[in-house]
């Protein structure tokens, strides 16, 4: 019996399924737990289907979170999307169900649960719950469709990250022939308020890049407050950086209410991930999460992240 075949029977096994992902949300989170759980009771209208977790303001537009019980938690499955690890998990009360079960793309350091499915080849986890689907024969409906395109379409940066395969092309191209207003899907992950718009400004105007394409720059409670952006919404110019073609790799150091810095960690082509668990975080190789809490431990994820960048250069030159 497969993996999926094994979520499939505890699905079937269950009356009751709460979903949870990580805590912060982004589109790939949001579409997978949100996609599954309608994908779910699609399939299975008798059982009890709930998503839980923190309602981010930014992405109602894609779902918003259900009301759950302690009591719902009596007896039930509980299946964690798009989430390495059990400190990220939005909504403590996921180990309180009868069952537990794991699905997410990113680097398996954190082997939770009863029983899980990793695959790090995907694109997002919104493409594990789509793969699922088709594998499992299971009817997806426009909503279903709409939810995982989204969470694909935000994981793979429109399709330009390297994670992006041909597989993922091919689950892509089956999701777009629901009906769902395709158009408006693009323009909501493609727009954002004009304060953002002033806010990319400033970090265009304060970064500072070294000579090999080390990139940084510190996002303070005070920018924030001047620019009216909370820390979801500084989200939405983490990629630029990236478009200025001398940049390699860049962090960008966002405040926090209690003073440490969250730290958004991305890369074209070098190897990041590894810095960011040596600094209380982890993710993908081009695309992690870090946090620093003091200016020397800034300093320090900025210095490994230019001595990364010279070793990569020195060893392709040989």
């Amino acid at each position: 019996m497969t993996t999926y075949q094994t979520i499939l029977e505890k699905i079937k096994e269950h009356q009751t399924i709460i979903i949870h992902r990580h805590m912060k949300p982004d589109p790939d989170a949001i579409g997978s737990q949100v996609g599954l759980k309608l994908l779910i009771q699609h399939n299975f209208p008798e059982k009890k289907v709930l998503a839980t977790g923190f309602n981010e303001p930014t992405l109602e537009w894609l779902a918003k979170m259900d009301t759950v019980s302690d009591d719902d938690y009596k007896n039930a499955l509980v299946i964690v999307t798009d989430t390495a690890n059990t400190p990220r998990i939005d909504d403590k009360r996921y180990s309180t169900g009868n069952y537990l079960i794991k699905m997410d793309h990113h680097p398996n350091d954190d082997p939770y649960g009863d029983l899980y499915f990793v695959d790090t080849n995907a694109s997002s986890a919104s493409e594990i719950v789509a793969d699922f689907a088709y594998q499992m024969q299971l009817e997806l409906t426009s909503d279903v469709a709409r939810l995982l395109y989204a969470g694909i379409v935000g994981d793979t940066g429109r399709f330009l990250y390297p994670a992006t395969s041909s597989k993922t092309l091919e689950i892509a191209s089956q999701l777009r022939q629901f009906d769902f207003d395709f158009s408006e899907v693009s323009r909501q992950m493609d727009s954002f308020p004009y304060k953002i718009a002033k806010l990319q400004g400033f970090v265009y105007d304060h970064l500072e890049i070294d000579k090999n394409g080390v990139a940084r720059v510190f996002l303070t409670k005070n920018i924030m407050d001047k620019f009216q952006v909370s820390d979801a919404e500084t989200a939405a110019i983490v990629s630029a950086p990236g478009k200025i073609d001398s940049i390699v790799t860049w962090a960008i150091f966002v405040e926090q209410p209690d003073g440490h810095y969250r730290v958004r960690l991305r890369s074209k082509t070098v190897v990041i991930n590894e810095i960011a668990k040596n600094h209380d975080g982890g993710g993908h190789p081009l695309a992690s999460g870090a946090n620093s809490y003091s200016d020397e431990e800034n300093d320090a994820i900025y210095q490994e992240l230019r001595d990364a960048v010279k070793q990569d250069k020195t060893l392709n030159k040989q």
